[in-house]
Formats: C-alpha cells, structure tokens, sequence
C-alpha cells in the first residue's frame, strides 16, 4: 500500500471515528450497542478478531505477538494520536499483508464492532480502566497492559464487571507465563528455603535520568488531547505529560513503583499465596533530580507488613545497580536459604549456622544459576489469553491475580504521598479509620466519564 494511500485511509478513518465520538456526550458504559453482551463460543479452529486500542510501542508489540499465533486478524486500531496509528497500521500490513477495516480515535467505535471477540488495550495507565469495563459489557475479552489501574477501587470494579459478564480478562504481565519464573516461584512454595521471613523487590533503571522541565504548549494537530486526557483532569498539553513520560505523573500512573512494581510485586505474591498488606509506609523522594519535571519520587522504599513476613521494594532512576548487584529482581530470604529470581534465571544461595565463635555451616544446598529456558514469554502470555479465550478458563494474569497485586503498589503510593503509614482491611479493601487515605482509593473522574459495572 503507498504511503499517500495509507494516509488518506487514516484520516478517512479517523474523521469517522472521531465523528462519532461527538455523539456520545455521556460516556457511561453502559450505552448503546457496547451494552450487550454478544460473547460467542470459540471452537479450537475458529479464527479469532481482536483489535489494539493504544498503538504505542507497547500497544505495537502486544499487536505483533497476536498476529504471532495462528488464527488471529486483527480488525481494528484506535488511537488518539493518528500518528500512533499509522504505525501500527504500517507494521500490522509488513506483518500479516493484511489491512484492518477500522482505524479511529474512538474506542466507543471498536466496541460497537459485533464481529470482534477481544480487545488489546495498552493505553496509558490512567485509560486502562474504563476501555476494559466497557469492553467486559461489550461482550469481548481484554488483554490489557499492566499497571491494571491508577486506583485500587478502578481495580476491583475490573474484577467486578469482568466476573458479571463472564469475560477473560488477562493483564501483560507476562512473567507469569515465563517457566523460569513457575520453577522459582514452586521453589519457594515447596519448602526448601524454610520459613521466609522477608520478601525484597526493586528496581534501579541506569537508562532513566533526569526529564528536562519544558513549558507548556499546544498538542499535536494529530492528537485529539481532550479525549487523550479522559478521566484525568483538564490541562494545558504538556510534552512531558505525553507519550512514554506520563507515567512520571500522579494525574495519569504512579511513577515506578507501579510500572515496574506491576511485576515484581505480582511475583512476591504468586511465590508467597498472598493478597495484599495490612499496612504500607514509604519514603524517598526526588533525590537523584531534584529539580527535574517529574512528579514521582526518583528515589522510593515502601515497607509492606503482613502476618508472618515483610515486603520491602527500592527504586531508583539513573542508576542500575540494585540489591545482588541487580537491575531488577525479587528475593526471598528463607531460614534456609536465599532465592533471587530475575528476567534472565534464579538461583539459591545457602544460609548458614554458626557452630562456634569461628565457623560457620551451610544450612542446604545452594541452587547454581537457572538460566531462563524460554526467552520468548511474552509471546507465551498472549497464547494463554488466547487459549482461555477458547476454553473460558481463567489465564495465568487474570485480572483479580493483577488487582491483588497491583494493591500493594497503590498502598505504597498513598503511603508516600501521605508522608505517614497507611493500614489497609484486606477483606473488604479499604482503609481503617482513615479518611483521608480512604479518599486515595478511588479517582474522581472528570465528566462526563463514568467507571461503571
């Protein structure tokens, strides 16, 4: 296809999408033909229609991944940015030689596609929520991106509403179809280490420094700001409040402890069979840039209490060197022995007992680097989805697995904003005795946008 060809096919598109988008003033889900519910059983050999909603990089390569496995077209894309689009649409044609039928700015328009079985959505993190809801009640199943929310109270109405309408609803993160990361975490389950007492997670990302504070101005002719906003409050466009960079920004993420907490965290309580802390305290701050344009704390600690171990998880942009000489990792330190476990293998190092004043023994064996076997997990987390999409069971991320784990994250949030230790009811998921961090639970979102089940 020519270039002057996909253009006009983009902006033909887009000017519908966006058309339409006009009519819907009230943005409640539960709204024309997306209300229905129209879920059709998949047989093992039926061809499976998805379509991408955020058709950024993460958007792009989730996309290539589906197209990856057999039987699956994609037959729509929508961004609110036409250039996003238009490469998305690029690589889906080089892929697959196959053009979709709709590109729009409206994801409402996707929604109200009847011969569409599932939805991508890698939006940024504040339009996680609402595209996955409506999806749900639209009667399509939803692979979306991690972080699964900005709030914990946007995470449990996902639960809810994808239990309702009886959807799969998988969250990226794709460690949880990674072999090396089951063996470490039955390693852990299975006894060996003994009684674990502490459980560590980080991240220090050497490739992440300062972000230049630059002025406000005017978006893009391509993008459609207001709708790139949503939920979040009304403001001036800023670049750094874009692409990529948002999520150095309360308003839309919540910096790394959720962008990489979303993974180390979920591995801690898959490994330990756990929900969520009964308190969090936090500190750090803006130390390493102090006087650069982000919101959220270059340098973070959060302490996570629960009734038989802690949780501790570090953070630090512009340096790579974590705990074990890391850049990322999760450790579980046992009676017995340690296991970090990593994107590249785990291994076991044993913990000792003193004999007398001068030697030490080794309690058990050590573990020697298990090097990951199947380099190619995401691809094996998008066949999981797919998989359940044919047998209606529920996927290695199902979404309850990412809210759970995205509690501890957003715990740790509102204990750093808050400058003081939050305690959390585990049961019935709010805050105890206190208003003011109950207030940090739920998002206010800005109208005419509802979060409906």
């Amino acid at each position: 296809m020519k270039s002057k060809s996909r253009r006009k096919f983009l902006q033909d598109s887009v000017s519908l999408g966006a058309a339409a988008g006009s009519a819907f003033l009230s943005a409640s889900p539960l709204m024309g033909s997306t209300a229905v519910s129209s879920s059709r059983v998949l047989g093992a050999s039926d061809r499976i229609r998805v379509a991408l909603i955020g058709c950024g990089g993460m958007g792009r390569g989730d996309l290539k991944d589906f197209l990856r496995v057999k039987d699956i077209e994609c037959v729509a894309l929508c961004d609110v940015d036409d250039e996003q689009s238009g490469k998305a649409l690029k690589a889906t044609e080089e892929q697959v030689s196959q053009r979709p039928a709709l590109v729009t700015r409206d994801f409402r328009k996707v929604l109200d596609l009847k011969d569409l079985d599932a939805v991508i959505v890698a939006t940024p993190d504040h339009w996680h929520a609402l595209p996955t809801v409506m999806a749900c009640q639209a009667g399509k199943d939803v692979y979306v991106e991690k972080p699964l929310s900005v709030s914990i109270g946007e995470g449990r109405i996902m639960v809810e509403t994808s239990r309702k309408y009886d959807r799969v609803v998988q969250m990226g993160t794709q460690q949880r179809s990674s072999p090396h990361y089951s063996e470490a975490v039955e390693y852990v389950k299975g006894g060996k280490l003994g009684k674990v007492r502490l459980v560590r997670a980080w991240a220090y990302l050497d490739w992440k420094g300062r972000t230049p504070v630059l002025p406000d101005g005017i978006a893009p002719g391509s993008v459609d700001y207001d709708m790139w906003l949503g939920p979040a409050k009304k403001r001036t466009f800023n670049p750094n409040r874009f692409h990529f960079t948002f999520r150095w920004y309360w308003d839309y993420s919540g910096g790394l402890m959720t962008d990489w907490g979303a993974h180390m965290i979920d591995i801690a309580n898959w490994a330990m069979d756990i929900k969520a802390p009964s308190s969090a305290v936090s500190t750090g701050g803006k130390f390493g840039y102090p006087d650069d344009a982000m919101e959220t704390p270059d340098t973070q600690q959060v302490l996570w209490a629960f009734p038989t171990f802690t949780m501790i998880w570090e953070h630090a942009l512009g340096v790579g060197r974590g705990p074990e000489a890391r850049e990322h990792g999760v450790l579980f330190h046992g009676e017995n022995g340690v296991l970090v476990v990593d994107r590249g293998g785990w291994e076991v190092y044993p913990e000792t007992d003193r004999i007398d004043k001068k030697n030490r023994i080794f309690k058990a064996p050590g573990v020697p680097r298990q090097n990951v076997s199947n380099p190619d997990y995401h691809l094996t987390h998008v066949q999981n989805f797919i998989d359940c999409m044919r047998s209606r069971k529920r996927p290695n991320s199902d979404v309850e697995i990412g809210h759970n784990s995205m509690i501890a994250c957003h715990l740790g949030n509102i204990a750093f904003r808050l400058g003081r230790q939050v305690k959390w009811d585990v049961d019935n998921e709010s805050m105890i005795s206190d208003a003011e961090a109950q207030s940090y639970v739920s998002r206010e979102y800005r109208t005419p946008w509802k979060l409906l089940t």
